[in-house]
């Protein structure tokens, strides 16, 4: 498995986790799951900043 593909994986399964849960906690009012969602999005910050410093590293060392 490339690089790529690991992290898109890991973008895809934490933001289906987030979905999920963002719905349960607006459309039904579900408290355990805005509390689910609330920290699937800090794993989404956590991981868009590894990424984006993955990235800016590849493009410092091409140089």
């Amino acid at each position: 498995m490339s690089t790529f593909e690991k992290r898109y994986s890991q973008l895809t399964e934490t933001l289906d986790e987030t979905e999920e849960d963002l719905m349960k906690f607006y459309e039904k009012g579900n408290k355990a799951a805005g509390t689910r969602a609330r920290k699937s999005l800090m794993q989404l910050k956590k991981l868009s900043h590894e990424i984006r410093q993955e990235i800016q590293d590849i493009k410092n060392n091409e140089l």
